[in-house]
């Protein structure tokens, strides 16, 4: 095997494995494929040995289902925080406190930090038109700090 790529190494591993077997099984050896689920050719070192599971009968798995699903429908509807509330523009722009001397790299950190507190996406559905509003006008508010930053340094 020296000499070889470990490719090829490992084609010549097969064959030797594969022709042993054959001949394991043409004397009738029962041993030849110890597990039912090694493929002819490759012998258990080849195979990822996984747990055996046992499965729930479908009865408890939907009963589990139906019961969490009853569960979230008995909780309180969640209760709006008060940041959302704000979605005028003065509101939204004294948050970000966007002040002259910012750079392109901390305008971006503010976008991210904004984004992680208002993105829709990240929030209950009775609460993103809201946090859709409010990422809008931050956008907004930013690709212009952006654009004034790009045309100071012209």
């Amino acid at each position: 095997m020296f000499g070889m790529s470990v490719f090829q190494s490992v084609l010549e591993r097969l064959k030797a494995e594969q022709s042993l077997l054959g001949d394991m099984e043409a004397d009738g050896d029962e041993t030849a494929r110890e597990d039912p689920r090694s493929p002819v050719g490759l012998s258990p070192a080849f195979i990822v040995e996984t747990p055996t599971r046992t499965t729930a009968p479908f009865a408890a798995v939907e009963r589990a289902y139906l019961d969490l699903a009853s569960a979230e429908r008995s909780e309180e509807p969640p209760v709006m925080p008060d940041h959302l509330r704000r979605t005028s523009l003065t509101d939204v722009a004294a948050e970000l406190d966007l002040v002259e001397g910012e750079t392109g790299l901390t305008l971006a950190a503010k976008r991210r930090r904004f984004a992680a507190a208002n993105h829709p996406d990240r929030l209950p559905p009775e609460f993103r038109s809201n946090a859709t509003i409010r990422m809008k006008l931050a956008n907004m508010l930013i690709d212009e700090a952006l654009r004034r930053l790009g045309q100071a340094a012209n």
